[in-house]
């Protein structure tokens, strides 16, 4: 069950202009690659999550440059990219009482969405979903999209 957890790096950032470029060229310069983040603007700081390529290195990159960052457990849920995709998944997991925090999504190359979930409880959501048949995808397959 572990295998299917993802590591996304969330960071504590002042909101003003050159901080994303920072984290960026930081980035770049250590070959990490993003592959999905959301950015929660909240007054003068803002939340950044990200799903990259090499999680401890994101990690210790970013804190080297003085952010605050940290790791959190997430699903990265493969869903069909077409109306009613994301409704299936939020239906299997409420069916279960098991509440999505947040989520991010975005389309792959594949023609598939993928969806990036912080549950509440992440053991029972991997059971659920993998009952219901739907592909749970996991680090190594963050590497190659």
């Amino acid at each position: 069950m572990e295998e299917k957890i993802i590591k996304q790096i969330s960071l504590f950032a002042e909101n003003k202009p050159g901080r994303l470029a920072n984290i960026a060229t930081n980035f770049r310069n250590a070959g990490i690659n993003i592959r999905a983040f959301t950015i929660a603007e909240a007054g003068d700081f803002g939340i950044i999550r990200m799903v990259v390529d090499k999680p401890d290195l994101a990690h210790e990159v970013l804190h080297d440059a003085g952010f605050t960052v940290s790791e959190t457990s997430v699903l990265g849920v493969e869903m069909e990219d077409v109306p009613g995709g994301l409704g299936k998944i939020a239906d299997v997991l409420g069916d279960q009482n098991i509440n999505i925090d947040y989520a991010y999504a975005f389309v792959t190359k594949t023609e598939k969405a993928l969806l990036i979930l912080r549950v509440n409880d992440i053991e029972g959501a991997i059971k659920v979903l993998n009952s219901e048949g739907v592909k749970l995808i996991d680090m190594a397959d963050i590497q190659e999209i």
